[in-house]
């Protein structure tokens, strides 16, 4: 078996990699529904975000100069949710979408939605203390930032890119490209951990090797990630 380089750096995912739901997502998005008189099951609410997620436009704004960067955040997951919920046969009244909507976010937004897998900051410390340097890179918006600060990950980072701020999301390369530049880092020099083909395909366009996390909703949080290389 060959011996793969040793990198300087790493490039890694946040949602599904760094950070899970304490709660699967769609019993979370029934249970927010139903507190606002909108009665869905998990079984049909899941699939049906799912589909709106993957159908949504990129979660990235190029453009600021118009809205502020949290009002196009919040109304890009408005249209998501909004979908989601036409598509489980349950299509929201405008009062009622936004009122969910909110509810969502900053849910979401709170630290106590979301678990560190046991693994994480060990591989952090480790890492770390080999000098490699470190950037996550997400598809996500900017709660990220105090989500990583209050579930003690921020300072293990030199840099946080995400779609939403960068204008660019993944599988696009360039996202890639901003977070290197942050690291001075060339695109040989770094791996990328990710767990979607969003992830390995982005960093396969950008030069970057891609090593797989998987990680299995049975397995229990002390269980290492399996990883493979992509």
């Amino acid at each position: 078996m060959t011996t793969l380089p040793r990198p300087r750096g790493l490039l890694i995912d946040a949602m599904g990699t760094l950070l899970k739901p304490v709660v699967p997502v769609a019993v979370t998005y029934a249970q927010e529904a139903a507190a606002v008189g909108v009665p869905v099951s998990p079984q049909r609410i899941g699939p049906a975000f799912h589909a709106a997620y993957q159908a949504a436009p990129p979660l990235a704004f190029p453009d600021q100069s118009v809205k502020s960067l949290d009002q196009q955040e919040k109304e890009w997951w408005l249209a998501c949710v909004g979908d989601a919920f036409q598509r489980a046969g349950q299509p929201l009244g405008n009062l009622v979408l936004r009122k969910l909507t909110r509810q969502l976010f900053y849910h979401y937004a709170s630290p106590d939605a979301w678990e560190v897998p046991e693994d994480v900051p060990r591989c952090l410390r480790h890492w770390h203390g080999d000098g490699l340097k470190l950037a996550v890179v997400s598809n996500f918006d900017s709660r990220l930032d105090s989500l990583l600060e209050r579930l003690g990950l921020l300072h293990w980072f030199t840099a946080v890119v995400i779609s939403s701020r960068c204008g660019v999301a993944k599988p696009d390369p360039r996202l890639f490209h901003l977070a290197l530049e942050r690291l001075g880092l060339l695109p040989h020099e770094v791996w990328h951990l990710g767990d979607t083909a969003a992830d390995l395909h982005g960093a396969r366009a950008a030069g970057i090797r891609c090593i797989q996390v998987q990680r299995t909703e049975s397995a229990p949080p002390t269980t290492a990630p399996g990883m493979m290389e992509g």
